[in-house]
This record gives structure tokens, C-alpha cells and sequence, in this order.
């Protein structure tokens, strides 16, 4: 052996060790059913949805309060004509409609 190679030998068992813990991180990364990059996406759906649910929350508050005051009979009334094209007896309803621009 010339004296000129000082190599020492290399053990193949840590190459082994090295490849099964690159092949287990990528599957914990990314190909498990419960990944890190699965998670993610949950993470931000999860925010999302909690967002949603927050401004859904303060529209049924909003929506409460406007129950329980109750409406006027001129309300009523408009209500009844603008929506229901109810008229009083005697009464000529013309509808007009508005040209979109």
C-alpha cells in the first residue's frame, strides 16, 4: 500500500443512517397523512375560517339588535309598497324602473 493514501476507512453504516434520516424528514415534511406541509394549509384555513366566523358573529349581533327594535307604521308601509306592490284602495301604482348606466 503506498504510504501516500492515508484514507481511513470509511463506515458504511453511517451513510445507511444518514439516508434514512433524509428519507424520514421528507416523509415527516411531506409525504405523511399528517405532514408539516398538510399542517400548514389547515393552520391557514383554520385562521381563516376563525376570521369568518368573527365577522359572521358581529352580524348576528348586529342583526339581533336591529330585531328587537321594532319597525314604525311608515316602515311597514314603504316596506309593503317597495317590496310587496301593496297599494291602498283607490290608488294608481306606476312602477318606474332605472336605465343601469
Amino acid at each position: 500500500m503506498p504510504a501516500s493514501r492515508n484514507v481511513s476507512p470509511r463506515k458504511p453504516w453511517r451513510y445507511v443512517l444518514l439516508a434514512g434520516l433524509i428519507l424520514l424528514l421528507l416523509w415527516v415534511l411531506f409525504l405523511d397523512s399528517h405532514s408539516l406541509l398538510k399542517r400548514w394549509k389547515w393552520h391557514r384555513e383554520l385562521v381563516a375560517i376563525k376570521k369568518e366566523n368573527a365577522y359572521l358573529e358581529q352580524r348576528i349581533q348586529k342583526l339581533e339588535r336591529k330585531l328587537e327594535t321594532p319597525l314604525s307604521d311608515e316602515d311597514v308601509e314603504r316596506i309593503a309598497r317597495e317590496q310587496y306592490g301593496m297599494h291602498r284602495p283607490g290608488e294608481t301604482v306606476y312602477r318606474v324602473q332605472k336605465e343601469k348606466p
